[in-house]
């Protein structure tokens, strides 16, 4: 991966894809989880904190040895299931199957794949039976063995008194001196257990991460798993192939995305909402009926039946009421705006409390910091606050008070009061032509200036 992180904690759709294995297994229902660790383990526990149980591997040896050093936290009976870290698109229901093959007929199960495209993976041998008899990896395959199709996913069900038995029979006598999982099979095998194959519907179940391009693929082919579950639950989406919904969004039915739309983090829309094109919203709450457009919202809530955008920016902890407009180049902190109330163009509303039916005019600017700290502006119910109007914070303007055009309001406006602050207008008659005059002197006389030093 040529990175710093660990390449469990690479994220695939907005979560880190070993976190997507883990919910996956949680949703199965196992007993207990383990999770093998070894170098940048904290980076592994930073992400799935106290809802696995961790084994640090001191020495990496291979597969057959990550899965030894488990034995001692193992039952005496009962099955386990082994898979990878770097399998994001692991699917519950597969593993599900997979331990049903198991409950059913006894024995141990492979899941396996076939693939176009085999190469680097373990390859499945099969008896006359259809059986497993072996996996065999690409390095110790015969040019014969690497035509074989069927692959190893690398997860297994295990009876587990078999599989400590495999277990101790492990070597490294191999062409990676490694001890291998595979292997196990093999010696499962010698003692008449059968071992079965199961394959998956999709190979690309099976997809293993190794570096950019393949972190890329998955990426993508969840994303195309995510967004059908959206359409089959009620949720328009123009074009897919420009459309990015992380894992863990839900939307309401008859909600419409448009392309360049960018829904993340643990995102909540509401039914017969119009969202994009070309916004972006995280970890926030839309509610029914919301057009965004071209906006970027971010960890804040947005009422029923509000528009917003094109090109506003709701920052974290904001709270827009229901019925409300943001319109063009607005953009909200740390701010609530009460139902009916409307920012319509160019405006910034910072640490702010505004009421209902308030209308905030073009060019308004909550002052909120004096360069040491944020003050809060209180804007009441029924307020007019008039184009360019500067609310020097901390300020509280009354109910239905009217703030005049081009003010800066320093001190508070109490109910139903009236506030100008601006300078008083002159308006000299006839004055502009002599202004003229004056102004294109200046300029000849600055004009002969400059000849005059060449």
């Amino acid at each position: 991966m040529n990175s710093k992180r660990h390449k469990v904690v690479h994220e695939v759709c907005g979560k880190p894809m070993i976190e997507h294995i883990v919910e996956e297994m949680l949703a199965v229902g196992f007993d207990r989880l383990f999770v093998v660790v070894g170098m940048l383990e904290d980076q592994v526990k930073n992400v799935l904190g106290d809802r696995v149980e961790y084994i640090r591997q001191e020495e990496q040896l291979g597969t057959g040895h990550a899965v030894m050093i488990t034995k001692p936290y193992l039952p005496e009976t009962g099955t386990a299931v082994v898979l990878y870290g770097d399998c994001p698109l692991v699917r519950r229901e597969e593993i599900q199957r997979l331990l049903a093959t198991v409950k059913d007929s006894g024995g141990t199960a492979v899941q396996t794949a076939v693939v176009d495209n085999p190469f680097a993976f373990g390859r499945i041998l099969r008896d006359a039976r259809g059986d497993v008899s072996r996996i065999i990896e690409e390095k110790d395959a015969t040019p014969e063995q690497r035509q074989i199709r069927e692959v190893n996913s690398g997860i297994y069900a295990f009876s587990i008194p078999s599989l400590r038995m495999s277990l101790d029979k492990l070597s490294r006598d191999n062409a990676q001196g490694e001890y291998l999982l595979t292997d196990c099979i093999e010696h499962i095998r010698r003692t008449g257990e059968r071992i079965y194959p199961v394959v998956v519907g999709d190979p690309d179940d099976i997809a293993n991460v190794n570096d950019r391009l393949q972190l890329s693929y998955v990426e993508q082919k969840l994303r195309k798993r995510i967004l059908l579950r959206h359409m089959q639950n009620g949720v328009t989406i123009l074009d897919p192939d420009a459309t990015y919904v992380q894992a863990d969004v839900v939307i309401g039915r008859d909600t419409v995305l448009l392309p360049g739309t960018m829904l993340e983090g643990k995102t909540v829309i509401g039914e017969d909402c119009v969202i994009g094109p070309n916004s972006r919203i995280e970890n926030a709450t839309i509610g029914d009926g919301v057009r965004v457009e071209s906006s970027v919202i971010v960890a804040s809530k947005v009422g029923d039946r509000t528009t917003v955008g094109p090109y506003a920016y709701l920052r974290p902890d904001s709270e827009i009421g229901a019925d409300v407009k943001i319109g063009d180049f607005v953009e909200i902190k740390n701010a609530k705006i009460g139902e009916n109330s409307k920012v319509s163009h160019l405006a910034y509303v910072g640490d702010s409390d505004i009421g209902s039916n308030v209308n905030v005019g073009c060019g308004v600017v909550t002052v909120n910091y004096d360069g040491f700290q944020k003050h809060r502006t209180v804007v009441g119910d029924h307020c007019f606050v008039g184009s360019n109007v500067n609310l020097i914070a901390p300020v509280t303007i009354g109910n239905g008070a009217y703030i005049a055009t081009g003010s800066t309001i320093t001190d508070d406006v109490p109910v139903e009061s009236f506030a100008i602050a601006r300078e008083r207008q002159t308006t000299k008659p006839d004055y502009a032509n002599h202004l003229r005059r004056r102004l294109q002197d200046l300029h000849d006389s600055s004009s002969v200036r400059t000849s005059g030093k060449e």
